[in-house]
């Protein structure tokens, strides 16, 4: 009502920035520190974690919110008390709602979903409460799926994120089904078999199970352009997050994905349009496994070739070092 054409409640405080409500919708880390050490201690006992590996575990999946540039961080109190009640990480939040509304706003605005993280924001734009297609991102940040990750002063803008593990991966999860028609617990079995063979150190079973992955796409979304089919990817690396590091980059010399766990590292170029042996070249001209040769793992490079006429992986090139 307040941002109507009416006049009436038109003398309401919006509190979204303010600096003095920043922690009030919160648990801040020095509250949970304080309030709750025989819960935080009784949860680190059931995960067989250390204290510290307790706290920084819960401050992945739960921390994170921000309501005003200069605040701290919040934990999710709902998240937050209830998985010190049943001692387990769970997307307690993101259950309790699903994000159906969002979802097709991002659709109806054909929104790049590689563009969410570090996506920006006029100050100004915080007031628009409008579901506006050509719009989503601020009605996508005040139903709390982003928050304020750094704020440039000198240009008003802000930069957003995800709060933490809950929301991205509950929302990249949703979201997955309406870029593949690949059903929610298809797509979680897929995620969990890919994390099994990278851990493996099994990229060609990697890479088959990524192009059976393709192949449930129904033809009639395969008529699609470049952009849609890097997004299907970027939703699978983002989605292995969950289990293993997992990297995704569209910047100008960075390699589309990397992967890392404990014994290996995966360097992944993919090339739509183009042969396996360019991938394969890229790589190794632009340098991609560098920054990871030091680290003492297994590094594997992978150049993948997306036949545009059968709709899926074509040929790959795998080099081990």
């Amino acid at each position: 009502s307040q941002v109507s054409v009416f006049s009436d409640l038109n003398h309401l405080i919006d509190l979204t920035l303010h600096p003095d409500y920043a922690t009030l919708c919160g648990i801040t880390e020095a509250e949970l520190l304080r309030d709750f050490q025989p819960e935080l201690a009784a949860l680190a006992e059931s995960q067989n974690l250390t204290e510290r590996e307790c706290i920084e575990k819960t401050r992945l999946w739960y921390n994170g919110y921000k309501f005003e540039e200069n605040a701290v961080g919040v934990y999710n109190p709902f998240s937050t008390l209830n998985l010190l009640s049943r001692k387990k990480f769970e997307a307690f939040w993101f259950a309790t709602g699903t994000p159906t509304f969002l979802v097709e706003l991002l659709k109806k605005s054909d929104y790049d979903l590689r563009e969410l993280e570090g996506c920006k924001l006029m100050e100004d734009d915080f007031a628009n409460y409008r579901a506006e297609a050509d719009q989503p991102l601020p009605v996508i940040y005040q139903s709390g799926y982003l928050t304020i990750k750094s704020y440039n002063p000198a240009r008003r803008l802000y930069t957003l994120g995800f709060p933490n593990a809950e929301v991205k991966y509950g929302f990249l999860h949703f979201l997955s089904p309406y870029y593949t028609q690949v059903g929610s617990a298809k797509t979680g079995a897929f995620i969990g078999a890919f994390a099994d063979e990278i851990e493996a150190g099994k990229p060609e079973e990697f890479l088959n199970r990524l192009r059976s992955f393709f192949a449930g796409i129904p033809y009639e979304l395969n008529d699609k352009t470049e952009r849609h089919y890097q997004v299907v990817f970027y939703l699978v690396f983002k989605l292995l997050g969950q289990f293993v590091e997992a990297e995704v980059s569209s910047a100008k010399g960075r390699a589309d994905a990397v992967v890392s766990c404990r014994d290996f590292v995966y360097v992944f170029e993919f090339k739509l349009g183009g042969s396996a042996e360019e991938a394969m070249a890229q790589i190794e001209d632009r340098g991609y496994p560098l920054p990871y040769a030091s680290e003492g793992k297994k590094l594997f490079r992978i150049g993948v070739e997306f036949d545009a006429a059968e709709r899926n992986l074509g040929r790959w090139i795998i080099r081990k070092t």
